[in-house]
C-alpha cells in the first residue's frame, strides 16, 4: 500500500431496504477490501449506511454488520427524511474522517466496479467524479423517455445537471466541505455538487435490475422529485409566467380592438361560446401562473423555517465507539 492511498468512506442510504441489505453489503466489503489490498485506498477506509427511518429491520441488520466487521459503520435518522437528505447525513458523518467519499445506492444496480476508475480519476486531479449510465435499457419506455426530457429540462431551465447521472458520485474532501457550506433546506444534490465548483469528470457504466426488494419510487415520487430539482434550481418558470401574461395581455389588447372594429361596421353577432372560452382561458392561465409561484413561495417558506436538515438518533461500528 503506498503511503499516499487516501481514505474512502461509501456512503449508502438505505430506507427499508432488509432484503437487499444482505445481498449487497457483502459486495460493497468485497469491493472494499479489494481496494485495499491493491493499495488504492486505505485500510482506515469504510462502508457507511444511513438508515433514512426505515420501519423494518433495516437497523438492526447494519448494527449487526458493524458488530461483525470493523469496515462498517452506520448511522440512523431519527425519522424518514428522504433520499437527498440521508445523503447529506452520511456526507456530514464522512467529512473529517475521510479523504474522499463515494455515494451508491444500497440496490446494487450502481456497477460498484466503476469505483476504481472514480478513484483513478481522484488521483488524476479531478474533486468530483460522476457515475453516468451509458444507456437506460433496463428502463420501461416511459421511464426512459420522462428521464431523459427531465434532464434536459432542467438544463435549459438555467439548472447544471450532469445527463443520465443520479447519485452516484465520488467527490473529494474539500468537494464536500463546500457542499455541506449549502444550507437550504430543499435539497437536489445532482443540481447542487455542480454549483461547488472543482474540476470534475465522469465515469461511464452500465446499470443493472435492482438485486432485491422492491423500487421505493413510484411515478408520483419521481414527478415530485422533478418538481422539487427544476424549483430548487431555477426561477425561470417565474419568468415564464411573466412572459406569457405579457403575450395574453397583448392578445387581449388585439381582440379588444378587432371587437370595437368589428362593432363600428355594425356586424354585432356575437355568441355565448366565444365569452366562456375567453373565461376559461384565462382562469386557467391565472390558477396555472399562481401555482407555479406558490411552489416558490412555499419553498421560501420551508427555508425560512431553517429547520435542521438531519437529526440522528444512533451512530454503530465508528472507531472511536469501539476505543
Amino acid at each position: 500500500m503506498t503511503e499516499n492511498s487516501p481514505v474512502l468512506y461509501i456512503v449508502i442510504p438505505c430506507y427499508n431496504e432488509e432484503a437487499v441489505l444482505p445481498v449487497t453489503a457483502p459486495l460493497f466489503l468485497e469491493k472494499l477490501s479489494a481496494l485495499v489490498n491493491k493499495g488504492e485506498i486505505s485500510k482506515e477506509s469504510r462502508v457507511l449506511f444511513v438508515d433514512d427511518g426505515s420501519s423494518d429491520g433495516t437497523w438492526e441488520i447494519i448494527k449487526k454488520l458493524s458488530e461483525e466487521n470493523s469496515a462498517f459503520c452506520g448511522v440512523s435518522q431519527s425519522r424518514n427524511r428522504g433520499h437527498q437528505n440521508a445523503l447529506i447525513a452520511g456526507l456530514g458523518e464522512a467529512a473529517g474522517r475521510c479523504d474522499i467519499t463515494i455515494t451508491i445506492d444500497c440496490d446494487g444496480q450502481d456497477d460498484i466496479n466503476a469505483m476504481d476508475d472514480m478513484i483513478a480519476a481522484y488521483k488524476d486531479g479531478c474533486d468530483v467524479v460522476y457515475g453516468v449510465r451509458k444507456e437506460r435499457k433496463t428502463d420501461t419506455f416511459f421511464k426512459r423517455w420522462s428521464a431523459e426530457t427531465f434532464y434536459k429540462l432542467i438544463n435549459s431551465l438555467g439548472g447544471e445537471v450532469v445527463f443520465n447521472h443520479s447519485d452516484y458520485r465520488l467527490m473529494s474532501s474539500r468537494a464536500v466541505e463546500g457542499l455541506l457550506s449549502f444550507k437550504e433546506v430543499n435539497l437536489f444534490l445532482r443540481g447542487m455538487v455542480p454549483l461547488v465548483g472543482f474540476k470534475s469528470t465522469s465515469v461511464f457504466y452500465d446499470r443493472q435490475e435492482r438485486m432485491a426488494g422492491k423500487s421505493h419510487y413510484p411515478l408520483a415520487k419521481m414527478a415530485a422529485f422533478a418538481l422539487d430539482g427544476i424549483t430548487s434550481l431555477s426561477t425561470k418558470p417565474i419568468r415564464f409566467i411573466t412572459i406569457l401574461g405579457a403575450l395574453v395581455s397583448i392578445i387581449s389588447i388585439i381582440a379588444i380592438i378587432w371587437v370595437f372594429v368589428i362593432h363600428s361596421i355594425g356586424d354585432t353577432v356575437w355568441g355565448w361560446s366565444s365569452m366562456v372560452c375567453a373565461i376559461f382561458f384565462m382562469g386557467g392561465v391565472q390558477l396555472f401562473s399562481i401555482g407555479v409561484i406558490g411552489e416558490y413561495v412555499g419553498k421560501i417558506y420551508l427555508e425560512t423555517k431553517q429547520r435542521p436538515r438531519v437529526i440522528l438518533k444512533d451512530k454503530t461500528g465508528f472507531p472511536e465507539e469501539n476505543d
